[in-house]
């Protein structure tokens, strides 16, 4: 669909095909925690990095427009839990596709916890959402992740049943963790017909954290999406352009 083919590229480098994606939807989850307490500073930071998009639930879209400097895209989360709850993978929806469209958005993002008690609930949710993602011409990042009792949501296997499952719901973007072994996700990326992007995870070292999203992009990946460990440096914007150098050079 030409729309969504026209609103991905404005979250995604054309030129690569990859992407640098920020999610700042974590105020939800956590509440006031560091590096999203003034809004309009850390996005103004993760753009001068040089990100293609960020990622914001839709009472924060106002309060994180700046009006000056270098755009970027925007990816309204449509999902959202707290950890407050008894149990914080129960993803319920908050916002729908159209009232993305009224934000402005670029695309729309969705979370799935296979595992998790509720996970028919999140698969029927995110059916509807990919449903009117198609009617509106609006691309859908599908964050999926194997969360449950005795389950590895880093194994090989969790990561390849999770971008299966958000391909056959109608992802135009995925991500997921990175199983951390580069010959496993290289099959798995290759097994799927869409960009497949890795997830940042909490903040850690800068190098191992480069040398994560180096050694995933090399493997085929598609880009990181990346929230703490980005927006909660000392200077956001100098890793992020580290983070985009990693991502957008030719791997070796």
């Amino acid at each position: 669909m030409i729309g969504k083919e026209i609103r991905l590229e404005r979250c995604m480098d054309r030129n690569t095909g990859r992407a640098v994606i920020v999610p700042m939807d974590h105020g939800m989850t956590l509440g006031q925690i560091e590096g999203l307490r003034d809004m309009t500073r850390v996005i103004s930071e993760v753009s001068e990095g040089g990100a293609n998009a960020i990622v914001l639930h839709k009472g924060m879209v106002t309060a994180g427009h700046r009006r000056h400097g270098r755009d970027i895209g925007l990816i309204v989360h449509l999902s959202a839990s707290t950890a407050l709850n008894p149990d914080p993978n129960d993803k319920v929806l908050v916002c729908t596709v159209e009232e993305a469209i009224a934000l402005g958005a670029d695309a729309v993002s969705i979370q799935i916890n296979l595992g998790s008690p509720n996970e028919s609930r999140m698969l029927e949710a995110a059916g509807q959402i990919s449903r009117d993602c198609t009617r509106w011409g609006m691309p859908l990042l599908i964050m999926a992740y194997a969360r449950g009792q005795g389950i590895d949501g880093s194994s090989p296997a969790a990561v390849s049943h999770c971008v299966r499952a958000a391909e056959e719901l109608g992802a135009d973007l995925i991500k997921v963790n990175y199983p951390n072994d580069p010959v496993a996700f290289r099959r798995i990326v290759e097994a799927c017909s869409v960009p497949v992007l890795v997830a940042g995870g909490e903040k850690g070292g800068d190098e191992a954290a480069i040398a994560m999203v180096r050694e995933a992009v090399g493997a085929g990946g598609a880009g990181v999406c990346m929230g703490r460990n980005a927006f909660q440096r000392e200077d956001t914007a100098a890793f992020v352009g580290r983070v985009c150098e990693a991502v957008h050079e030719e791997p070796r």
